[in-house]
Parts: C-alpha cells; sequence; structure tokens
C-alpha cells in the first residue's frame, strides 16, 4: 500500500503541470549549454575574425562544428520527457551528437560551401562583373537552398537515412510542404532580425529556442516522413 502512494505521488509530482513547465524549461537549458559547449571552437574562431568579406570563407570553416551540434540541440529536443522525474536531456543530446555527426557533415559541409562561395560573389558584385539581375537570382537560390539546409538538417538529425536520400526528401518537402517552408522562411528571417540588431552572439544564446521552432514549424513534415518513409 505504502509503495503504490509513493508511486503514486512520485507520478502526480512528475506529470503535473507546473512540473512539465519545469521539465521544459530544464531541457531547453541543458541542451542550450551543451550547444555553446560543441560549437565553442566556432564561435571562438569566429569572434576572432573581423567582420571582413575577405574573411567569408575562413567564417565558413570555422563554422562546421555548429552543424553536428545543431543535430544534437534538435535530437535532444525532439527526445525530450515531460516527466520532471525522467530527464535525460544530456544523454539524449551526446547520443544525438555521435549518431548524426557523419551524416551531419555530408550534408553540413557542401551546404557552407556552397553558401560561401554565393556570398562572396554577391560581396563582389562589381570585381566579378555580376549583372543586378544575376545576383538577384542568387539570392533567391541561396534561400532556397537555406531553406532546404533546415529541412535537411530536421531529417538527419531525426531519421536514420542516407544522405543522398536525407537530400532528395529535403528538396522533395520545399514544394510538397509550402506551409513547412513558409514557416522556416520566417524563422531564417527572425534569426537575420536578431543578428543585425544585436550580434550573432545573440543567436547563439537563442539557439535552442530555434531549435524548438524549427521542430515546431517542420511538425507536419516529420510526421508524414515517420509514416510513408520510415515505416
Amino acid at each position: 500500500m505504502q509503495m503504490r502512494d509513493a508511486t503514486e505521488a512520485r507520478r502526480e509530482f512528475g506529470e503535473g503541470p507546473l512540473a512539465r513547465v519545469a521539465a521544459s524549461v530544464y531541457t531547453l537549458l541543458v541542451v542550450e549549454v551543451l550547444f555553446v559547449v560543441t560549437a565553442a571552437p566556432s564561435l571562438i574562431l569566429l569572434m576572432l575574425l573581423d567582420r571582413d568579406t575577405s574573411n567569408l570563407p575562413l567564417a565558413a570553416a570555422c563554422a562546421v562544428p555548429l552543424g553536428p551540434a545543431a543535430s544534437a540541440a534538435l535530437y535532444a529536443m525532439h527526445h525530450r520527457r515531460a516527466d520532471l522525474t525522467d530527464l535525460r536531456p544530456a544523454a539524449a543530446f551526446w547520443r544525438g551528437y555521435r549518431a548524426n555527426l557523419a551524416g551531419t557533415l555530408r550534408l553540413w559541409v557542401p551546404w557552407l560551401v556552397w553558401v560561401t562561395v554565393a556570398g562572396v560573389n554577391l560581396t563582389h558584385l562589381a570585381a566579378a562583373g555580376i549583372p543586378i539581375w544575376w545576383a538577384a537570382l542568387l539570392v533567391l537560390v541561396a534561400v532556397a537552398v537555406t531553406l532546404w539546409g533546415a529541412n535537411a538538417l530536421v531529417i538527419g538529425s531525426l531519421f536514420t537515412f542516407r544522405a543522398r536520400d536525407v537530400a532528395r526528401l529535403a528538396a522533395y518537402f520545399l514544394g510538397h510542404r509550402p506551409g513547412v517552408t513558409v514557416a522556416n522562411a520566417c524563422l531564417l528571417i527572425a534569426a537575420l532580425g536578431v543578428t543585425l540588431v544585436w550580434s550573432e552572439a545573440a543567436v547563439v544564446l537563442l539557439a535552442v529556442v530555434f531549435a524548438a521552432g524549427l521542430l515546431a514549424t517542420t511538425r507536419p513534415m516529420i510526421a508524414e516522413i515517420r509514416e510513408r518513409f520510415a515505416a
């Protein structure tokens, strides 16, 4: 009888609304700290670089560790538990980091290379002799590639697919789920706004919030992949 009462009390403590809020806050804080720790090499090197367009390739190289860190954050947030008595966000983060490291880099590095090439061209329009219409088209393609990268990061973080299959699914859902694409574009605009108003450091400090937002906006895509492709 006493054991049953203790079990029921534990369940009530761990599953109430206040406990769920506390569990969410705790998970957010732990994942944010671990993201900063794993992304520290990128953050330190990026802070040391001057804000000059000639440093774009170096900045891209410094940003390589950010991909696996973001992937692990998405994995941990997706697998978070609402029960305050059964929280293991750190374990989930490191599990996702190890499992997704190689696959994330196969997509993250090419995306960085492409965005860097586009950025270098856009910041040297006169020297490269690029007409305005071509620059506008390049911006649109860069935005599309970035939205594709957001889809790919989510899919590669939550599912075990080959890199080329992740790339295909990410491209497919750009048009198949326009609501997801528009919502992700809004997140991208918000991140750019935070960067312009404050700094890149503010985006890093809000990384777990953007990760939660990305999981929320891509929920329809995640559900369809689980139903159609991961069964």
